[in-house]
């Protein structure tokens, strides 16, 4: 880049790893907001899932240029919605499986947004989508995944992560893969070229 690094406004060890991995240079600089208060103000609004996950990666990006006006701000953030059923991360094994029966056998959506922040203003917003088809689960197969990954995907909403041992739960993902992980980083990258920030 010609600037300054990109400043990412999340902890997501998986959007800083695909940012590392495909060259860019930022630093990571977590914020906080009240997702749930704020995905639950817009899920009465009747706010749609690709709306609350924009709305919710605004949110974060704005904090971020808050503290940082004069840097080009990228936050996220990543709704799964089951219809307009809007799923939040599993509190407790108990909520896992009960997301998981819930998955099991249907097709869902995962919306994963991205708003890039200049001068303290949105610049640049784009939603990727991903339908994810599980397979229909048994409860001794949940049971069994759990004993294999809870507590780690505590922090995974849909209580899978599926670039590891959550793909199995699939029999089918369509859409971009990066959005899947949390960032729909091709779009991003894109726009940096277009800036002139980063290079073929």
């Amino acid at each position: 880049m010609s600037m300054s690094p990109l400043i990412l406004a999340s902890a997501s060890s998986a959007r800083r790893e695909m940012l590392a991995r495909a060259g860019v240079p930022f630093e990571s600089h977590p914020v906080r907001v009240d997702e749930d208060a704020i995905r639950d103000s817009l899920v009465a609004e009747g706010a749609n899932p690709r709306s609350i996950a924009d709305t919710l990666a605004e949110f974060k990006a704005r904090r971020a240029a808050d503290r940082n006006p004069d840097r080009l701000i990228l936050a996220s953030d990543q709704i799964l919605a089951l219809k307009q059923d809007i799923f939040s991360k599993p509190a407790t094994r108990s909520d896992a499986a009960g997301h998981l029966t819930q998955l099991s056998g249907k097709t869902h959506h995962l919306y994963s947004a991205a708003v890039i922040f200049e001068d303290a203003k949105p610049v640049w917003r784009h939603v990727g989508v991903a339908r994810m088809t599980m397979h229909a689960l048994t409860t001794p197969e949940i049971e069994a995944y759990l004993d294999a990954t809870w507590p780690s995907v505590s922090d995974c909403v849909g209580a899978y992560r599926a670039e590891g041992e959550g793909v199995r739960l699939f029999s089918r993902i369509d859409g971009d893969w990066y959005s899947v992980l949390g960032l729909p980083l091709l779009e991003v990258l894109s726009y940096l070229r277009l800036r002139g920030d980063l290079t073929p």
